[in-house]
């Protein structure tokens, strides 16, 4: 085996088996590396139904807002070919996304569905009530995020707009710059910088906002309440509410990803198994069984 063979199979036993994991009120969802989707947790509306689901390249998974119990959740699905698929409670079309073309990547909120395209432009179908839908002047965007009731836009140039509901500040991004990856929560919006340290504005009432001494950070997420940090060397932090030990993530290690559901937290091993942590009410935290 020549050099470049030897380097192509190396890469290839250490790919993870799962390569991207999402989380919502009460389930989640695993994206394994042939493009196939498995889910655990709550299925009242058929949020977990993606078993049938075929070269997928990304899931996301919406949440449902603290003050509300009922399983009104979501599971969005980006394909290979740029279109998306979707699954579960559709009472303001949150699910109508059939149509869509060209998108490159996707995030789920409550009762909304966000698409960003291949041209910079992004798309929304949903709940509108706050403005959280309305994207469609936004342009030259690389990444978005979904909150509850707000919706984040990082720019090429670093910066960051946001539309939606603002009582606690968590739209408040004119002074961010140089950020490279954005996560929203319920109430709060977070961002990561090129330089590895982490910018929140928003409701803090659980501390989620308190990430001003982190350092070397790779990736972010945000629930709920509370907020997740994925280090360099692989290990996790987190910030904020910890009532079902969702921010118990001291011991982890060899994390390549991390996602973080309303509480609950995941995240994606080098080997590419899943690891979970908080709410396991109805089994979203199960993954321990999920293999290639």
């Amino acid at each position: 085996m020549d050099y470049t063979s030897s380097i192509e199979a190396a890469l290839k036993v250490k790919r993870p088996r799962y390569t991207a994991i999402a989380a919502g009120r009460r389930h989640t969802i695993g994206l394994r590396l042939d493009g196939t989707v498995t889910a655990v947790g709550d299925n009242k509306v058929g949020q977990c139904d993606v078993n049938g689901w075929r070269d997928m390249v990304a899931v996301a998974a919406g949440n449902v807002h603290m003050a509300t119990n009922t399983g009104n959740a979501h599971t969005i699905g980006l394909t290979s070919q740029g279109t998306v698929v979707a699954v579960g409670w559709n009472i303001h079309d949150q699910c109508e996304v059939y149509d869509w073309h060209d998108i490159v990547a996707i995030a789920a909120g409550w009762r909304r569905t966000v698409g960003l395209k291949s041209d910079g432009t992004v798309i929304a179908v949903g709940r509108n009530n706050e403005g959280q839908c309305a994207v469609s002047n936004w342009r030259d965007m690389v990444a978005v995020a979904a909150g509850d009731w707000h919706t984040v836009g990082l720019r090429s140039d670093g910066t960051v707009t946001i539309v939606g509901n603002n009582q606690y500040g968590q739209c408040e991004v004119s002074g961010w710059s140089d950020i490279v990856e954005v996560a929203a929560g319920y109430l709060h919006t977070v961002g990561l910088t090129s330089a590895g340290t982490a910018v929140a504005v928003g409701g803090n009432k659980h501390g989620q906002c308190e990430v001003s001494d982190w350092r070397a950070m790779v990736a972010i997420a945000a629930g709920s309440n509370h907020t997740i940090g994925l280090q360099s060397d692989g290990t996790v932090v987190a910030v904020g509410w910890n009532k079902h030990g969702q921010c118990n993530v001291g011991d982890w290690c060899d994390i390549v990803a991390v996602a973080a559901g309303c509480a609950h937290t995941l995240g994606i091993k080098s080997d590419g198994t899943v690891v979970a942590v908080g709410d396991n009410e109805y089994g979203q935290c199960n993954v321990s069984s999920w293999c290639s």
